[in-house]
C-alpha cells in the first residue's frame, strides 16, 4: 500500500504533518506527548486514534513515527528490540547520509531516540542495552519489520487497535545481541541502588547520552 493522498487526513492531521518533516520534529512531539499507560486495557492505536487520543506507548509512537516521516519519504521502518522479560520495545528507524538513526517514546528516556550516528542496525539496538537494564529488562535481540510487508492493512488511520502490527512484529526474524552476565548484572545493581535513592527519579546516568536525540 503505498502512503495516503493528502485528502486521506483531515485538516488538522495535515497541518501536523507538515509541520514535522524531520525525525528530530517527530522525536520533539512525541516526547511531549503523555504516555499511554494502558490502565483501562491493553491498546494499539493508529496515528489518527493517537491523535484523537493524546497519548501513545512505544509501539503506537513508532506508527505515528512512521507515517509522519512517511507522507517526506522516510519508509515505514521498525525495530523490534526483544527482552527476556517479554516487554520488548520499538522504534522507528531511519537512515541519514547511510548511517541510523531513531525515533522512539518509552516510560524511560533512555529508551528514546538515537541521533543518526550508527553504521549498523546492530550498533543502534546494541545503544539501547544499558537503558534497558531495570529491574527485570535485558535486550536479547533485536528485528526489522517494514510496515509495507501488511500490505493494505490499515495501520494508518484505522478507528480500532492495530493488533496484526504487533503480532507482525513478534514473527520477524530477531538477531540475538550476547551481552556479558557481568555487564548486565554491574548495571541492575547500580539500577537498583539508584531507584533506592530516587524512587521517583529516571535514570539518566548513561555514557551514550550525546548519541541519544531529544
Amino acid at each position: 500500500m503505498s502512503k495516503p493522498e493528502k485528502q486521506a487526513f483531515t485538516q488538522a492531521e495535515w497541518q501536523l504533518i507538515q509541520a514535522h518533516r524531520t525525525p528530530i520534529q517527530v522525536q520533539r512531539y512525541l516526547t511531549a506527548m503523555p504516555y499511554n499507560w494502558e490502565r483501562a486495557g491493553g491498546t494499539l492505536r493508529s496515528f489518527r486514534s493517537v491523535l484523537q487520543r493524546g497519548e501513545a506507548h512505544c509501539l503506537e509512537a513508532a506508527l505515528v513515527a512512521a507515517l509522519i516521516l512517511e507522507q517526506h519519504g522516510y519508509p515505514p521502518l521498525l525495530v523490534s528490540l526483544e527482552s527476556w522479560d517479554k516487554l520488548d520495545h520499538v522504534i522507528f528507524v531511519f537512515q541519514k547520509n547511510g548511517l541510523w538513526g531513531s525515533v522512539a517514546r518509552s516510560r524511560d528516556l533512555g529508551l528514546h531516540g538515537r541521533r543518526p550516528l550508527f553504521r549498523t542496525l546492530r550498533q543502534l539496538a546494541w545503544s539501547y542495552f544499558d537503558p534497558y537494564v531495570d529491574f527485570s529488562g535485558r535486550i536479547i535481540g533485536y528485528g526489522l519489520g517494514n510496515l509495507y510487508d501488511l500490505g493494505n492493512y490499515d495501520w494508518r488511520l484505522s478507528p480500532k487497535n492495530v493488533w496484526k502490527v504487533e503480532n507482525y512484529l513478534r514473527e520477524i526474524p530477531h538477531r540475538a545481541i550476547r551481552s556479558s552476565d557481568t555487564r548486565y548484572q554491574r548495571l541492575h545493581k547500580r539500577y537498583k541502588e539508584f531507584k533506592q535513592q530516587h524512587p521517583d527519579s529516571q535514570a539518566a546516568y548513561y555514557d551514550n547520552r550525546d548519541r541519544w536525540m531529544f
